[in-house]
């Protein structure tokens, strides 16, 4: 089948390439995002791929159906940037990644709290420098604190599993509590117990109309003074105006962020010659307390793999007419 690739990058095509040898679709690459502007590139592609950045929108899912696409295959997990009400009405089949691994996106949510903790990246640096002063730099034990896990599905889980190994106190909020982390001494609370009696708070929860800026000034003011709050899922769970008032004044102690709601057209891309444009991403990187990375929690070689792998199964299995079950409409 031949597939319109949006938002390419090298290591797309490297992974992609390599599943793709016993799957025997035409990928043609495009390193663009997909946009109203640029769907007219679709034409004539059966499948359309895209990643979490590119615009599925009812305007750009309706422009690229009168081209002949049929098939959105998405290589992402998250699918709130696709209007699946739109889709239906055109007779497109979305289709995702429901998984990939959860211990690269687990694993990432830890470092980022050990990082902040420990002020790995301000060591880092000062070292670099030939600055081996300790000032400013004392953290704490993780051992004994309280995080609370917001979410806990795939990654949530296996966050609570790391952090058993730390000796931490998991409490969680989930709307569907899970036996498995029960088992691992989860305590699940109401979402306001949570925002109270965590240190540290890890986000991992999909964004939903329910669920969007869940961390906002009245959740930040329930928390704790100088909580530490990481955002591996979806950035519009916190509101970015919100929490760079709580760290001004001190409420937040520490903010990791691998995801930001206004990531589009920033995230994956090298912006060093021109500079942040967004004010409020620009105001967060001039915190020394906040640590952000560029939406690569995913990013390991497994995770890569498996994307690839399922991804094309997924086509495979649209041009055999048959599902695969992982089919959003």
């Amino acid at each position: 089948m031949r597939v319109a690739f949006f938002s390419a990058h090298a290591f797309d095509r490297q992974y992609f390439d390599e599943a793709n040898a016993g799957a025997g679709h035409h990928l043609e690459y495009f390193e663009t995002r997909l946009t109203p502007a640029t769907a007219s590139l679709a034409a004539g592609y059966p499948a359309v791929c895209a990643f979490v950045n590119d615009c599925l929108n009812g305007g750009v899912l309706t422009a690229i159906a009168s081209g002949g696409t049929r098939l959105v295959a998405l290589r992402s997990a998250g699918f709130n940037h696709v209007d699946l009400e739109k889709a239906r009405q055109l007779g497109l089949t979305v289709a995702r990644v429901p998984a990939y691994s959860p211990h690269a996106v687990a694993e990432h949510t830890v470092a980022l709290m050990l990082a902040l903790n420990r002020k790995i990246h301000k060591a880092y640096a000062r070292v670099r420098d030939a600055n081996f002063s300790l000032d400013g730099l004392v953290g704490f034990d993780v051992h004994g604190r309280t995080v609370g896990i917001v979410g806990t599905g795939k990654i949530g889980t296996v966050v609570a599993q790391i952090l058993r190994g730390f000796g931490a106190r998991l409490v969680a909020f989930d709307i569907a509590p899970t036996e498995e982390c029960r088992a691992l001494g989860v305590e699940y609370l109401p979402l306001e117990d949570v925002w109270k009696r965590s240190d540290i708070i890890t986000l991992h929860t999909p964004l939903t109309d329910r669920t969007r800026h869940m961390v906002d000034a009245a959740a930040i003011e329930r928390m704790k003074p100088g909580v530490m709050i990481v955002n591996t899922g979806r950035g519009a769970l916190i509101d970015t105006r919100a929490v760079i008032d709580g760290l001004k004044k001190g409420r937040v102690g520490y903010l990791g962020l691998d995801v930001y709601e206004e990531e589009e057209g920033v995230f994956f891309e090298d912006l060093s010659w021109r500079g942040v444009q967004d004010d409020l991403l620009a105001r967060l990187l001039t915190f020394p307390n906040v640590l952000v990375t560029a939406h690569q929690g995913f990013f390991t070689h497994e995770a890569l793999q498996a994307i690839a792998r399922t991804t094309l199964a997924n086509i495979s299995a649209f041009e055999q007419g048959r599902r695969s079950g992982n089919e959003l409409c």
